[in-house]
């Protein structure tokens, strides 16, 4: 059985995304929407969070909640993974809204064995991960984390590959990223774009 962990920090995690809390709010329920849709079809799914409306989102699901202790993304994942049996798990931003559940299936089967595949954005950090075992993990999250998780999987002498899978690649910060993805978008995002106020677009 496949475990997917998501964690979603909710509005305040996107600071960039718009000025207006409402904005906000709204476009990042509408991501983890579409991330959680992907993720059901291809396993069982634990969100990681201390958003009352990400929470209320990941029940209406169906998938486990798991609450967020503090201390960033890291902290966030290891709380998700604690009692996470061996075997295929990954990791996913909530804000990859073009993300496929063939998108997931790829990045298992690019899973070298017993070693990790990661997805790293343009910037260097991660978007999502692939790992054997919880263990493997360390909460090595924020700039140029990606180096670090295939530093540590040649720490553990794991394999370690990079995978180039668009639709994980492309994260959304901005609404200009919303704008430039709009084809691409799971059904809520683009539904949560196209009904933005004017104001809001400027």
């Amino acid at each position: 059985m496949v475990t997917v962990v998501i964690p979603f920090a909710g509005v305040e995690g996107k600071t960039r995304l718009h000025a207006s809390q409402r904005t906000r709010r709204d476009l990042s329920l509408a991501m983890l929407g579409d991330v959680l849709s992907a993720a059901v079809a291809v396993g069982r799914v634990r969100v990681v969070t201390a958003d009352p409306d990400g929470a209320a989102l990941a029940q209406d699901v169906g998938v486990e909640l798991v609450g967020d202790p503090g201390g960033g993304q890291g902290a966030a994942v290891e709380a998700a993974l604690a009692g996470v049996e061996p075997g295929a798990i990954l990791i996913v931003n909530a804000d990859v809204p073009c993300v496929l559940p063939a998108d997931l299936r790829a990045l298992l089967a690019a899973t070298p064995v017993g070693g990790i595949a990661l997805v790293e954005a343009l910037d260097g950090t991660t978007n999502a991960l692939s790992i054997p075992a919880a263990e493997v993990f360390a909460p090595l999250y924020g700039r140029d984390s990606a180096a670090r998780f295939r530093a540590r999987a040649e720490t553990l002498g794991l394999e370690a590959v990079s995978a180039a899978l668009p639709n994980l690649i492309d994260d959304v910060d901005t609404i200009d990223d919303l704008r430039r993805l709009h084809l691409r978008l799971g059904p809520r995002s683009q539904t949560g774009l196209a009904n933005l106020p004017a104001e809001a677009l400027r």
